[in-house]
């Protein structure tokens, strides 16, 4: 049985520019970043909840360790980057199925 794959629905329209292409990709890549920080932050209370009794440290707190408080940023920090990195890809793939577009540079393209 042979399967046959659907083009996307905006896959043989008229090449635009990729300026249009990022135009129409702010708001979802806005709402993906949204959804993101909201994931990263859940992510990161978890994390720390699983090491340390204790709120994580905040900079402006008076007498933190600065191991502790370089550890809790330092973890924040990798959860923040790779939940904003794997929902942004998640959201340009979704887009470029739908589209039949990149949004932003493609090096598959050049």
């Amino acid at each position: 049985m042979r399967v046959r794959h659907r083009a996307a629905p905006f896959a043989h329209a008229p090449r635009g520019n990729l300026r249009g292409m990022k135009f129409l990709f702010a708001p979802i890549g806005i709402g993906a970043g949204l959804v993101a920080g909201m994931i990263g932050k859940k992510a990161f209370e978890r994390i720390w909840a699983a090491v340390d009794d204790e709120d994580p440290p905040e900079p402006d707190q008076r007498g933190v360790p600065t191991v502790k408080l370089v550890a809790a940023l330092a973890v924040e920090g990798a959860i923040f980057r790779v939940v904003k990195g794997l929902t942004d890809h998640g959201a340009r793939s979704a887009f470029a199925s739908f589209t039949g577009r990149w949004p932003g540079d493609d090096p598959a393209a050049e």
